[in-house]
């Protein structure tokens, strides 16, 4: 299915979620929900095998998830909503659901979201530093989107909306490298 397809699948089951979550006053326990899940698939090639194969079973599927979503302790909503993607086959759509959703929400709260990713990982003090800057130069609060790209070898590389900053290691080798090529 082609990426467009899955864009509109993920918006419209991540709208729908949105409005549910909001009449029942359940925003933050879905989204807690779904970073849950999202750092779950992330970590687990056998998880991410089973939401994208067109093999495995619509049962097996709806059954995997439900026990996945219980021993996690989603909330009831997110469980029936689990389910119904399952149900529906819809899981390979499931990381375009997660990361619109969370748009939303951080779009209705006035935030806005930046990825950052570091060579280690980062400890409180570090990650507060980074929270603060951003929202200095940015003006409105921000959502830190954390992730470890041990490639960068130091630094790291920001980006907010359609602006990346990029102090990495690994580019400035880069450039390094480049320049070193012209003189010689």
């Amino acid at each position: 299915m082609s990426s467009e397809a899955n864009g509109a699948i993920a918006d419209r089951y991540s709208a729908a979620l949105f409005e549910l979550a909001e009449q029942q006053s359940a925003l933050d326990a879905v989204a807690a929900d779904l970073k849950t899940l999202k750092a779950m698939v992330a970590e687990s090639p056998d998880l991410r095998r089973l939401l994208r194969s067109p093999v495995v079973s619509r049962r097996d599927q709806q059954k995997a998830v439900g026990v996945l979503a219980v021993k996690a302790g989603f909330n009831g909503l997110t469980q029936k909503f689990l389910g119904l993607v399952a149900q529906n086959r819809r899981l390979f759509a499931l990381d375009g659901v997660i990361e619109a959703y969370l748009n939303r929400l951080a779009a209705k709260r006035g935030e806005v979201t930046a990825t950052v990713s570091s060579a280690v990982a980062l400890n409180e003090t570090q990650v507060g530093a980074i929270s603060a800057a951003l929202k200095k130069v940015v003006g409105s609060n921000v959502t830190l989107d954390l992730s470890v790209d041990p490639a960068l070898l130091g630094g790291l590389v920001v980006k907010v909306g359609s602006r990346m900053v990029d102090g990495s290691l690994r580019t400035k080798l880069q450039h390094l490298q480049l320049a070193m090529k012209g003189v010689g």
